[in-house]
């Protein structure tokens, strides 16, 4: 069977082929411009890699001169972080303090018995105190552990409770507070007294030798001390075996009645007494001699003595001899109350007797309802587990004693916070001094960025591939990567000017107060070829393009030793208008600025390739609209041909039926 052709569907002279060769020599300017584009494309990548690089480079410089600079930052080294840590800002002071930890805040954590896995919870209003802090839960009754979770949900921060499989088939019920401090003790009311009776949490306080009742020496009855007289109550033994407490206070009600002045009485001296002169007595007759006669003085009336006005009645005695006056006492002619916070005045000694002193002419003092108690009532009930008791953290600063409700203080030395963690039995030295770690990372980190800058214009600008292998911190992708860049801009002399700045800016040497000892990089371990200066360790001199090399020894070593000079060295203030004007990081900051500024050079580089690549892409949508209509005239072009062929064809075809018919009409006639 013959091939059929049809126009513009299958042509007879492959005209399809025929046109897209044409086409193809017509779209080598399009495709050239594409490429350009793709170039520019990657030259613009490497334009803004190499800004990121010099902007992490000029915000390491700015980090160590900058009123940021680590050189302000500070630490605190313990000598037993087990017991005692610390964290300080830039506001603490150099300085070394020593710290004695009595004893850490902790805060209430009491464990149920063993319970079986069945035991439910019953319903009702659970409440649970902490401090002056209070969580209610109403619960509809469950499992302990569906308990449990509602409680943390609703305790967060405060409360907390776990159940915890201490033996096999047995569970046991942790109730624990989350604030610590004697101030915020964990109490239960409502149901979840109930509760902790029923798991063995709680139980009747137990007594523990006489009972002990809540207010102690106390005097139902007016008590009455005289102008000029004093007198002692003496505390009962329970109170002297109870000791002075945290929180106990001693209270009592007193009043004064102030003589009139003409009710004073003047004191009469007294005379010799002389002897009757006697008598004699006969049958009821008696006769009495006649009296003595002996000469006496004049008699000197004194005069009445200074009034005395002292309101400084009391005084507390304790059983080591040593004693302690008490606020001064108002006048009042009705009893009025006065209250003194024992721990203020005891110092952690044993009351022995209060002492009442009236020194006074012509005031009387009153007292009554002498007591010493304890404000805070006493749990009724006590856990029979107790894993922890809340207490105060106490701790000796120089000699201080300091009391807090958390392991955290942050009130004690300025822009320092102390973390207590272990009572110690011998002080704890605690050195706030400069963080040199800080300042040796962003020393490191102003390095590294360095060396990756280097490295960055090494590649653009050299063709020798052996930089490549000076690179050992590049992955094989990123290798790769950078082979494709090696080269790009070999030619452009900004660059390699830039790169010579930057080589020069690290190796110069700057103002500092020790300028003689300390003015160059290489003096603080930091050089492009440590080797030659003495240092074991280092890069290979043969492969060294410019890049910084550390010796951390020597670093080390020199920020012992040297820190004011090493921040000069990054950056001084030469003027002394507080602003840094010389230094390492200031230079190559100055350096950095104006290429990755507002409309600096990597902007300004980037800008004029877009420019290049629209006027491409603009180029490209023109030559796109020419080839689409060539490729059209193309087609109308060759289907007219194939067409005309047709009719050609169709036109022979018939001339040659034409002629047959003609001989066959010729051969019949004959």
């Amino acid at each position: 069977m013959s091939d059929i052709y049809i126009p513009g569907i299958k042509s007879r002279f492959d005209t399809n082929n025929l046109i897209e060769k044409l086409m193809e020599v017509e779209r080598i300017p399009r495709d050239r411009a594409e490429k350009q584009i793709e170039t520019l494309q990657s030259e613009k990548e490497y334009w803004q890699e190499m800004g990121r690089r010099v902007n992490s480079l000029r915000e390491s410089a700015r980090f160590l001169y900058s009123f940021q600079n680590p050189f302000s930052e500070r630490s605190a080294r313990s000598s037993d972080t087990t017991a005692l840590t610390a964290t300080a800002n830039r506001q603490a002071v150099e300085q070394e303090r020593s710290f004695t930890i009595k004893q850490v805040a902790k805060a209430d954590r009491f464990l149920s018995d063993p319970l079986d896995p069945s035991f439910k919870v019953e319903a009702g209003k659970y409440t649970f105190k902490i401090g002056n802090d209070e969580i209610t839960l109403d619960y509809r009754g469950g499992s302990l552990k569906d308990f449990s979770e509602i409680l943390n949900r609703r305790g967060r921060g405060k409360l907390q409770t776990s159940v915890i499989n201490v033996e096999a088939g047995k569970q046991s019920l942790l109730v624990e507070s989350l604030v610590t401090g004697a101030e915020n003790r964990l109490a239960f009311s409502d149901t979840a007294e109930d509760l902790a009776r029923k798991t063995g949490i709680s139980g009747k306080t137990p007594p523990a030798g006489p009972s002990l009742p809540d207010r102690v020496a106390v005097t139902e009855d007016i008590l009455t001390i005289k102008a000029g007289e004093k007198t002692a109550l003496v505390f009962s033994q329970d109170a002297r075996e109870l000791g002075v407490q945290q929180g106990m206070v001693l209270s009592f009600e007193t009043s004064t009645r102030i003589m009139p002045a003409d009710t004073q009485t003047t004191p009469v001296p007294l005379g010799p007494e002389i002897p009757g002169a006697g008598a004699v007595s006969y049958r009821g007759i008696t006769i009495e001699n006649d009296p003595s006669s002996v000469p006496l003085p004049k008699r000197d009336v004194p005069s009445a003595p200074p009034r005395v006005d002292d309101m400084a009645f009391l005084s507390l005695k304790f059983t080591d001899g040593s004693s302690a006056a008490l606020p001064l006492i108002q006048d009042s002619s009705g009893f009025i109350p006065g209250k003194i916070n024992l721990d203020d005045v005891a110092g952690g000694r044993t009351l022995a007797s209060l002492e009442i002193t009236n020194n006074n002419t012509s005031r009387d003092f009153s007292i009554r309802n002498v007591a010493v108690s304890n404000p805070d009532p006493k749990p009724e009930f006590k856990s029979s587990n107790v894993l922890s008791s809340a207490q105060d953290a106490i701790v000796v600063m120089e000699g201080i004693e300091i009391k807090r409700s958390t392991n955290e203080i942050s009130d004690l030395i300025p822009g320092v916070t102390i973390f207590a963690k272990a009572p110690t039995d011998i002080p704890v030295t605690l050195n706030i001094e400069p963080d040199r770690e800080a300042i040796k990372e962003a020393i490191v980190t102003l390095v590294g960025n360095y060396n990756r800058l280097m490295g960055e214009l090494n590649v653009l600008t050299r063709t020798d591939d052996r930089v490549l292998q000076e690179l050992t911190y590049l992955t094989p992708d990123e290798r790769a990567e950078m082979k494709k860049r090696l080269g790009a801009f070999s030619g452009d002399t900004m660059l390699n000017q830039f790169k010579s700045r930057l080589q020069q800016a690290v190796t110069n040497a700057y103002l500092t107060e020790a300028e003689q000892e300390l003015s160059m990089l290489a003096q603080i371990g930091i050089g492009t070829d440590l080797r030659r200066t003495g240092a074991t360790t280092g890069y290979d001199p043969a492969r060294l393009r410019g890049y910084l090399e550390i010796d951390e020894k020597l670093l080390d070593a020199a920020l012992e030793r040297d820190l004011r000079p090493i921040q000069q060295l990054f950056g001084y203030d030469t003027t002394g208008d507080l602003l840094a004007d010389s230094g390492i990081a200031f230079t190559l900051d100055a350096l950095a600025r104006p290429y990755v500024e507002t409309g600096g050079v990597i902007a300004l580089k980037t800008g004029t390739i877009d420019s290049k690549i629209g006027q491409e892409e603009r180029r490209i949508a023109t030559l796109d609209r020419q080839l689409e209509a060539k490729e059209a005239s193309l087609q109308r072009q060759y289907g007219n041909m194939e067409s005309a062929f047709n009719r050609m064809e169709k036109m022979g075809t018939a001339l040659d039926n034409f002629s047959r018919q003609a001989n066959s009409i010729n051969n019949s006639r004959r």
